[in-house]
């Protein structure tokens, strides 16, 4: 079975980006360069909040109570629901805590989308990946082991397709992104389809 970012990946492309971004009002390959910065990070700070058996244990329950990936039966659909997107803003405060607004207006500067229409886009993201890290682990009949031991994965291929990431996903940094670390966005899913 595919990992969580080779699913996500394609997931998120195609119709699927194109009606993301007419959702949103805003060009294609913003919404494209946004998604793709984001991605990694999300799974980076699921990553972190999992490395402790608690947060491995609230994360599983999580995903066994409201991510069985059944937004992924009409991802656009549901993509367009206020209860998605409300969801979807309380799981980036609980994933990123006090390092939110930092991780916003990165993506908000690095792809070129207002703050406004980051954080909605954003909130979209979030239910996917937990809906597609649900579905894995339903699946896989995984314990909040398997689970943190998937997301460990998960970070380490993002970092290896991509030289450098490692570095913009350091969650326990300040939450600046570097000029370096910004130019491999634009190369960020090309360089990882390629590699996968």
């Amino acid at each position: 079975m595919d990992g969580l970012l080779q699913t996500l990946i394609p997931l998120l492309a195609g119709d699927t980006l194109s009606g993301i971004s007419e959702q949103l009002g805003v060009d294609k390959n913003k919404t494209q360069q946004a998604i793709t910065l984001a991605l990694p990070l999300l799974i980076g700070a699921l990553n972190r909040n999992a490395s402790t058996s608690d947060g491995a244990q609230a994360l599983t329950g999580a995903l066994q109570r409201d991510h069985n990936g059944s937004i992924l039966e009409d991802l656009l659909g549901n993509l367009s629901k206020k209860k998605t997107v409300d969801n979807g803003s309380a799981i980036l405060g609980h994933i990123f805590g006090d390092k939110r607004s930092g991780f916003e207006q990165n993506i908000s500067r690095t792809s070129g989308l207002d703050l406004e229409t980051t954080v909605q886009l954003l909130s979209m993201l979030a239910p996917v990946v937990l809906g597609v890290l649900g579905q894995i682990k339903h699946k896989q009949s995984m314990d909040p082991q398997g689970v943190t031991s998937l997301l460990q994965i998960e970070r380490q291929t993002a970092e290896s397709a991509v030289p450098g990431l490692a570095k913009f996903l350091d969650m326990d940094g300040d939450g600046d992104i570097t000029e370096e670390v910004i130019s491999l966005g634009a190369n960020l899913l090309s360089s990882f389809l390629s590699k996968k």
